[in-house]
């Protein structure tokens, strides 16, 4: 048996058996589990299998970090185990029944769990967008690849092509996976947004204004496609089952349609660019404060969930100036992390702590902070309080020298500077190792009690 199967048989006995499984899934870095019987769980052992680098729970689902490409494959090894994908599969009564008592706790965390499941499927197609960018921006050099761009010109119109692509169709997929999430026609939520982004809207004057394509960004596509679900849901209780088939879409697109340039789209307009003007002044005018705030604080926001309602932020950033100068300092709450374990690393004499940290560091410089937040300075405390005041250095670095990237989320750490924007990439890379040291400092002078076991 491999480690992934072994891990995923050992992950399945600490929850209960298959039997005990109300839902199965897995995000990037954690294996996330809703449960019948919180009684049959055993959490203390959870926490101790090898590969686990931490456990958080968030509502009713339990989630385990094994790390960036593990999780989907211990998921996959435990629907293998339990006969397939179908097996896994949650009663939609009992499920529905746990999202409400979820939701009673706690709605705010609950939203934007729902704002995240819009924008998460996106990342891989943020990153391979902004890691392009990066490359053309390094072929564009003549001090780095000579002649390049003069001889290859093609080359690097496909890779423009290919690295923009995403935001081509940006509303597209958000109106699609908007609708997945609010139960909607997922056909009928791309057709929502492809309204909103219609040119031929330019063509069409409304209280005496042009109309504008796009206008609102992701925020109109939300909101319209939103509404959109409600209204399809109330129409298939109403309708004949008869007729509902032809007269629901119809029905639904010509009130929705309207409603969205009427009243949507503008407020969506409105609320977008306060978005933009508003976290570009915070950041203009903050410099040093605005910075340290923001990066010190992150990794907090990351453990309580609201770090999530930041994604359209980031989003409307790049749609509104082509650019983002929020990611940049965020990202360095998980560098001051990475200077915090590597405090612990040397000072511990733990040696599965050591070993843990060594597994988790190098994800950590790529950018993937969890296995080190959950497994190493969250549970020791100090070193978690160390990291953001390591990251509040580097935020406040990155801030006052106003680094931007050309991408929108997905990616940081160190491949985060393969995004930045031309003659800024030195001075984040600088911000980066200070934050680092800073991160190190910190966790070193205030110490920490080392584990027995």
């Amino acid at each position: 048996m491999d480690k992934t199967t072994a891990l995923a048989s050992d992950i399945l006995l600490g929850i209960g058996g298959q039997e005990n499984i109300l839902r199965l899934e897995n995000c990037m870095t954690r294996v996330r589990v809703e449960v019948r019987d919180e009684q049959r769980l055993d959490i203390a052992a959870l926490k101790k299998l090898p590969g686990v680098s931490g456990y958080v729970k968030q509502g009713e689902q339990h989630q385990l970090i094994v790390g960036p490409g593990k999780a989907a494959q211990v998921v996959d090894a435990m629907k293998s185990l339990i006969g397939g994908g179908a097996a896994a599969a949650f009663d939609d009564i009992e499920h529905n029944k746990a999202q409400a008592k979820s939701r009673y706790k706690a709605p705010m965390s609950d939203a934007l769990r729902m704002l995240a499941n819009v924008f998460i499927p996106l990342i891989p197609a943020f990153i391979a967008s902004g890691l392009i960018t990066g490359i053309i921006n390094i072929l564009k050099r003549p001090d780095i690849v000579g002649d390049f761009a003069t001889h290859y010109p093609n080359m690097l119109g496909l890779l423009g092509i290919f690295g923009s692509a995403v935001f081509a169709i940006m509303n597209i997929l958000v109106g699609v996976n908007t609708a997945k999430v609010f139960g909607g026609s997922l056909a009928m939520g791309g057709v929502m947004a492809g309204i909103l982004s219609s040119p031929q809207l330019a063509q069409i004057t409304l209280f005496g204004e042009a109309l504008q394509p796009g206008r609102g960004g992701v925020i109109a596509v939300l909101l319209v496609v939103a509404l959109m679900c409600w209204i399809e849901k109330r129409f298939r209780t109403l309708l004949p089952g008869s007729l509902e088939l032809i007269l629901n879409p119809l029905l639904t697109t010509l009130i929705t349609g309207t409603i969205a340039i009427v009243v949507l789209q503008p407020l969506g307009g409105v609320i977008s660019e306060g978005i933009a003007h508003g976290a570009s002044w915070a950041i203009d005018r903050g410099g040093f404060l605005v910075g340290a705030v923001m990066a010190g604080t992150f990794l907090p926001l990351v453990l309580t969930g609201l770090h999530q309602g930041l994604v359209p932020i980031h989003v409307e950033l790049v749609q509104a100036h082509g650019f983002n100068a929020l990611l940049p300092i965020l990202s360095m709450a998980g560098v001051g992390q990475v200077g915090a374990a590597i405090a612990v690393l040397m000072k511990t004499r733990n040696a599965r702590l050591k070993k843990l940290i060594k597994g988790a560091l190098p994800v950590g410089l790529l950018g993937i902070g969890e296995p080190l937040i959950f497994g190493v300075t969250l549970p020791l405390g100090k070193p978690f309080l160390g990291a953001c005041l390591g990251g509040a250095v580097g935020g406040a670095l990155i801030s006052y020298w106003k680094v931007a990237t050309v991408i929108t989320f997905g990616i940081s750490g160190l491949p985060l500077a393969l995004t930045i924007v031309t003659g800024k990439v030195m001075l984040y890379l600088l911000g980066y190792l200070l934050a680092v040291i800073a991160g190190f400092l910190f966790t070193w002078l205030m110490g920490f009690n080392d584990p027995e076991e």
